[in-house]
C-alpha cells in the first residue's frame, strides 16, 4: 500500500538477500496452477491442472462438464443429447448421450418416443392408436398400435370394444347383434350425455356405443356412467397444440397435430397436462424470472449467455447447465481509524462488500497492541450489507517483527487479546498487513500466520492477508512463504501496486497491466486457489518530475480523483503507452517535465477485467476516498 510497501521495499529486499540464501524462481515443473474446473450442471466441483485429470474425475458425475478457467471455454462434457419419451413421460434414467444407446432403450418400451435435444421434434416415434375396454372400464395397458393388436388382446375378454384414438370412435367389439338389443332393452339406462357438467339432451342410453355415436355430434360433451357417476368418454380434442404457452387448437388425432404444430415456432402438443411433442428449444437463458431468448445447442446458449449478466442456461426441465452469476467481490481499505473518515469513504461506495478500517496496531514486542477500534462503525454500516474487517499492522517495524516473532509468549498475548477483541465487537474476520520484515523471519511468520488462523477459525472467524504483487526472482528472499500462506488463511490480497515506487529511480505506472497480470499469473502457480484471491488495485497514481537534463527530480502521489483536474489545469498531453495499457501524460511547469500515468474507470475496469479473466475471488482498493464517486456507478455494474 501507498506510504507502506513503498517505502520500505528497496531496503527490505537488500537485507532480505543478505539473510536468506537463493532460492530458484518456480518453472514449469513446479507450476501449481489449476487451469481447468469441473462442474456438475452449473455448480463447480474441482480444478485441476490438466485437462486429462479433470476429465476422469468428471466422469464420475452425470451432467458434468469443464471449463478451461481463464476464458471459460468448455473443454468437455458428457451431458445427454437423446432423451426417450414414453407418452410424454420421460426421466433423468432415460437420457442417452448417442442415439444409438437411445434406440436400444426404446425398443424396451410399448410407446416410444426419441426426442434429439439439439434439433426441434421427435426423430422417431410410436404413439397408442387404438384402446381396448371391458364394457366402459380400461387400463393404460390396454393401449396398441394396430386394430390387429388390440383384437388379439381383446379375446380373452367378454363385452370387449376398441376405440380409434384418432376419430374417438368406437371400431370395432366382440359382442353379438343379440347381446346389443339386449342391452339396449335392459329398463335401466346408464349414460347420459353431459356439457360442463349439465345433461345435454334429454336421452338416457342403455348400451354405451349409442351414448358414444351421439356424443360425438355434440362437441364438448362427454359420456356419464350415472350408477359409478364416472366420466368414461369424452368429446374433447385432447391434443391441445401450443406456441410459445398459448394454446392455439385441439386434435383427436395426433399426427394430424404434429403436422399442425409442424408450422409454428415454439410449439408444444399436450395432452393431459403432459408434453407429447415439441419444437420448442430445449435450452433457454433466463435472467430472474425473465426468459431472455431459447437455443437448441449448448455453445450458442452459452455464446449468449456470456454476454449478459446473472444470466443462466437451463433445459426445459429446469435444470440450470451454465451461469455467469457474479461472484466478484469489491473489498476497500480505509488507510485510517477515523470513525468519521470511514463512514464518509463508505457513504460515497456502491456495491462495496468490506470496509477495512486500520483499528489495531502491534505496538511492543511484547505483543501489546493499540485497538482503535469503534463499534460505532459496526453498528453506522449494520443493515447495509457491508461487512467490517479490521486491518492490523505491524508498523512495518523490522526489528520490532523479529522480536515479536521470536516470542511465543508474545505472539500468545496478541492473539489472544486481538480475537477477544473481536468477539466483543461482534466481528468474523479481520486483514493481517504485516510489511517491512527481515527475510529471515520467513519461517517464524509463516508459523505466526498459521497459529492466528487456527485461534480464528476456532471462534468461527476468517483471516484474509496482504502479500506484495512480489516476483518468483526474489520472492524466496523474503519473509513471505506465498506458497505456504496462500493454503493457511482464507483469503489473499495481492498488492498489485507500486511497481514503480516513490523509491523508484525511473518514472513509470504504479501497476502496468502486463505487469499485474504477471503476477496473477505467479500467485495461481503457487498454488494459492483462486477463489482465495482477491486482486489489489491502486486508486492513485504516482506524478514525476523530471528537470531539463532529463534526470528525475522526485515523486509525489496524487489521488485518482485528482487526476482530470491536474490535467485540465496544466493542459497535459496523453499518449497510449501499450507497456502499462494506460495513457501515459506529460506537462511542462516551471522549466521541470511532469509525466504520469492515469487511472481512470477505464484502468479500473481493466484490472476488474483481469481478476474476472482468472476467475478470482474480487478486488481490493487502496484506498476509499481516494476515487471519485462517479467510479462507483461502474463498479456496481461490473458486480
Amino acid at each position: 500500500m501507498i506510504n507502506k510497501w513503498s517505502v520500505l521495499l528497496a531496503g527490505m529486499i537488500t537485507a532480505q538477500s543478505i539473510l536468506v540464501a537463493s532460492a530458484p524462481a518456480a518453472d514449469a515443473a513446479t507450476d501449481l496452477t489449476t487451469k481447468f474446473r469441473v462442474y456438475q450442471n452449473d455448480k463447480a466441483l474441482k480444478e485441476f491442472k490438466t485437462d486429462t485429470q479433470a476429465i476422469a474425475y468428471a466422469k464420475s458425475f452425470s451432467y458434468s462438464h469443464i471449463e478451461k478457467i481463464t476464458d471459460r471455454v468448455w473443454v468437455w462434457d458428457n451431458f445427454p443429447r437423446y432423451k426417450v419419451y414414453e407418452n410424454g413421460v420421460s426421466t433423468a434414467a432415460r437420457e442417452f448421450q448417442t442415439l444409438e444407446q437411445a434406440k436400444a432403450f426404446a425398443k424396451k418400451l410399448k410407446f416410444a418416443q426419441i426426442r434429439d435435444l439439439q434439433q426441434p421434434g421427435w426423430i422417431s416415434y410410436t404413439y397408442p392408436k387404438y384402446q381396448l375396454y371391458q364394457g366402459d372400464r380400461t387400463s393404460a395397458a390396454w393401449s396398441f398400435a394396430t386394430l390387429a393388436d388390440a383384437k388379439q388382446a381383446a379375446k380373452y375378454y367378454s363385452n370387449a370394444h376398441v376405440m380409434d384414438l384418432s376419430a374417438n370412435q368406437w371400431v370395432w367389439d366382440n359382442l353379438t347383434a343379440a347381446q346389443k338389443a339386449t342391452m339396449r332393452a335392459t329398463s335401466t339406462p346408464a349414460y347420459i350425455i353431459t356439457v360442463a357438467g349439465e345433461k345435454a339432451n334429454d336421452s338416457s342410453y342403455s348400451f354405451l356405443a349409442d351414448a358414444i355415436r351421439a356424443s360425438a355430434g355434440i362437441a364438448g360433451s362427454a359420456v356419464l356412467n350415472t350408477s359409478t357417476g364416472k366420466i368414461v368418454h369424452q368429446n374433447i380434442a385432447p391434443y391441445i397444440v401450443n406456441q410459445n404457452g398459448r394454446a392455439v387448437r385441439s386434435f383427436f388425432n395426433l399426427e394430424s397435430a404434429i403436422v399442425y404444430a409442424k408450422g409454428l415456432s415454439g410449439a408444444t402438443i399436450t395432452k393431459d397436462g403432459l408434453e407429447w411433442w415439441t419444437n420448442a428449444p430445449y435450452l433457454k437463458v433466463v435472467k430472474g424470472d425473465e426468459v431472455l431468448k431459447q437455443f437448441f445447442t449448448r455453445p450458442s446458449a452459452v455464446a449468449y449467455a456470456s454476454q449478459v449478466t446473472n444470466a443462466i442456461v437451463m433445459t426445459a426441465e429446469g435444470r440450470a447447465l451454465w451461469n455467469n452469476a457474479s461472484k466478484l467481490k469489491l473489498m476497500g481499505w480505509n488507510g485510517t481509524s477515523s470513525t468519521k473518515t470511514v463512514l464518509a469513504q463508505v457513504a460515497q461506495t456502491q456495491g462495496l462488500d468490506t470496509t477495512s478500517p486500520t483499528w489495531f496496531v502491534l505496538t511492543n514486542a511484547d505483543g501489546t497492541m493499540m485497538d482503535n477500534s469503534d463499534p460505532a462503525v459496526i453498528s453506522s454500516l449494520q443493515g447495509s450489507g457491508i461487512k467490517v474487517e479490521p486491518l492490523v499492522h505491524n508498523q512495518f517495524d523490522k526489528n520490532l517483527t523479529r522480536a515479536f516473532l521470536n516470542s511465543p509468549a508474545a505472539q500468545t498475548k496478541f492473539i489472544t487479546s486481538l480475537i477477544s477483541r473481536l468477539d466483543t465487537l461482534g466481528l468474523k474476520s479481520m486483514n493481517l498487513d504485516f510489511e517491512g520484515m527481515y527475510g529471515g523471519d520467513r519461517a517464524l511468520y509463516t508459523e505466526f500466520v498459521r497459529n492466528l488462523t487456527k485461534a480464528l477459525h476456532a471462534k468461527g472467524m476468517t483471516l484474509s492477508i496482504d502479500l506484495p504483487r512480489g516476483d518468483v526472482k526474489w520472492d524466496a528472499k523474503t519473509a513471505y512463504d506465498i506458497a505456504a500462506i496462500g493454503q493457511i488463511v482464507d483469503t489473499v490480497m495481492i498488492m498489485a501496486y507500486d511497481e514503480h515506487w516513490s523509491g523508484s529511480d525511473e518514472p513509470g505506472s504504479v501497476g502496468g497491466m502486463d505487469w499485474i497480470e504477471e503476477g496473477i499469473k505467479q500467485y495461481l502457480a503457487y498454488g494459492v486457489p483462486r477463489d482465495k484471491i482477491m486482486l489489489g488495485i491502486p486508486f492513485y497514481v504516482r506524478e514525476w518530475r523530471i528537470d531539463a537534463s532529463g534526470n528525475l527530480v522526485d515523486n509525489k502521489a496524487i489521488y485518482m480523483k485528482e487526476v482530470p483536474r491536474l490535467i485540465q489545469e496544466n493542459g497535459a498531453t496523453g499518449t497510449y503507452d501499450a507497456e502499462s495499457g494506460q495513457m501515459k501524460y506529460t506537462y511542462t511547469k516551471d522549466g521541470y517535465t511532469h509525466v504520469f500515468w492515469a487511472e481512470t474507470d477505464a484502468t479500473v475496469k481493466a484490472r476488474i477485467e483481469l481478476a474476472r479473466k482468472y476467475d478470482l475471488a474480487g478486488v481490493a482498493a487502496w484506498r476509499l476516498g481516494y476515487e471519485s464517486a462517479d467510479l462507483w456507478s461502474m463498479l456496481l455494474q461490473y458486480k
